[in-house]
């Protein structure tokens, strides 16, 4: 059995001035190895700790019909051994190290990361380079993990009701786009996902030039360039698979489910299709619609907690959210919870919530409700800074949707940028019942239908 190296390296620094983020660029540092692997390395030298992140560009908006879960399957698989180690053997390394350590799979990536102190970050590099295209995947493994995944979906999912009712709500706002999938999977298709479909996405996906190595901390480029040449370089470039946006019909079909769940009280989901900045043929309108998520939903002044909630006491919950950093068409989601003891209906919320879109469309937020706003998400971006793997993440998600990693540095300028009209402009052209999902979720003991 062959053993990792311990060797040293790395680095990254970025600083924070009272009221917006610093240009970090000049800590930052990006180049690519003749494999394609794309490399950024970033700077911060506060604590003598690194992350490291490998971000493969394969989600489950890549899996094709029948084939649903099985790049969250394949996550979990690759924790069972490689050429040099056995199963679970790299966790026990490197938890004798004090090193924390996961993965996580989304719709549009996957990603596997390391926190350990710096002077072993090589053995992050060696483990990962090494199951990169030297994984296992033995079938006895296999068959229990499957078992593991199935336990998964019923906890999460299918025992949640909450959870089943967003996930069906998902497959009837995105008509056209793999968004509709579940990343766990739909369970019909977890049952029979096989070894060798699973050794055959690893196969298509699992390549340098379909990866990007995020490696942030208290490391300097110099020690980490010859590292990852060394563990990485000698891996063959191997196909890249094409990168298609996952788009959906614009408009056109106006949706509404009515679902009879075993939930506690009935609530109200709207989703409106609408672009995300990988999208958008207009940036401006993408960074409109986050600061109108903001406007509606950015703390207890914000217009649905102190208008819904405690002003006029319609819901109990009133929520708005929108994904701004996918690699296909978002969604902007309101949602809600009405006010029983009010005997406040489904169709009331829906109408107050309206009531608060209309009221976007036709008259501007005033200048200081906007700069509260841009202030809250400016201030979040510089509170996410201040962690090392907050950075990591941020720059891969970036990087793995096709975006820039230099965004972080350019953000706050353009939320500022967004004037009072433009907002509500975005709100006149994006929620809109054209582009409209409704969701009904009633309690299973419900007599009669909510209209």
């Amino acid at each position: 059995m062959h053993r990792l190296r311990i060797l040293l390296s790395l680095a990254v620094l970025v600083t924070f001035s009272s009221t917006a983020p610093a240009n970090t660029a000049q800590n930052t540092h990006e180049f690519q190895l003749d494999n394609g692997l794309r490399v950024i390395v970033r700077e911060d030298h506060r604590a003598p700790v690194v992350v490291s992140q490998l971000w493969y560009r394969v989600g489950s908006s890549h899996e094709p019909p029948g084939q649903t879960g099985i790049s969250h399957a394949l996550e979990h698989m690759m924790f069972k051994g490689s050429s040099k180690l056995e199963p679970g053997e790299a966790s026990r390394l490197l938890g004798s190290l004090g090193a924390e350590e996961n993965a996580f799979t989304s719709r549009d990536y996957t990603a596997y990361y390391q926190v350990l102190g710096n002077e072993h970050l090589a053995i992050a590099l060696e483990m990962e380079a090494d199951r990169m295209r030297s994984a296992r995947l033995p079938e006895d493994e296999f068959l229990r993990e499957m078992e593991v995944i199935k336990e998964e979906r019923r906890l999460r999912v299918d025992d949640n009701p909450n959870s089943l009712a967003f996930e069906r709500f998902m497959t009837q706002a995105y008509m056209a786009s793999p968004y509709a999938q579940p990343v766990i999977g739909w369970m019909h298709d977890i049952e029979r996902l096989t070894v060798d479909d699973l050794r055959a996405w690893y196969d298509t996906h699992y390549h340098p030039g379909n990866a990007i190595l995020v490696i942030v901390g208290d490391v300097r480029l110099t020690d980490v360039r010859p590292l990852v040449q060394q563990y990485f370089g000698p891996i063959p470039a191997g196909p890249v698979p094409e990168q298609k946006a996952p788009l959906e019909i614009p408009g056109g079909a106006e949706r509404f489910i009515t679902q009879r769940l075993e939930v506690q009280l009935p609530s109200l989901a709207l989703g409106f299709n609408v672009p995300s900045l990988s999208t958008a043929e207009e940036a401006w309108e993408v960074h409109a619609l986050r600061l109108l998520s903001g406007i509606l939903d950015g703390g207890y002044s914000a217009r649905l907690a102190s208008r819904l909630e405690r002003g006029e006491a319609i819901a109990t919950s009133a929520s708005a959210s929108y994904s701004a950093f996918n690699r296909g068409d978002s969604l902007f989601f309101l949602s809600g919870v009405p006010n029983q003891s009010r005997n406040i209906s489904l169709e009331q919320l829906e109408a107050a919530l309206w009531q608060e879109i209309d009221e976007l469309k036709n008259t501007p937020p005033d200048a200081i409700e906007l700069s509260r706003v841009k202030t809250q998400l400016i201030a979040s971006d510089v509170y996410a800074r201040d962690s090392i793997t907050q950075q990591a993440t941020q720059i891969g998600q970036f990087e793995s949707v096709g975006l820039s990693w230099t965004l972080l540095d350019t953000d706050a300028a353009a939320l500022e940028a967004i004037t009072p009209e433009q907002v509500s402009e975005a709100a006149r052209r994006y929620l809109v019942r054209e582009r409209l999902t409704r969701a009904h979720t009633l309690p299973a003991n419900t007599a009669e239908e909510l209209n």
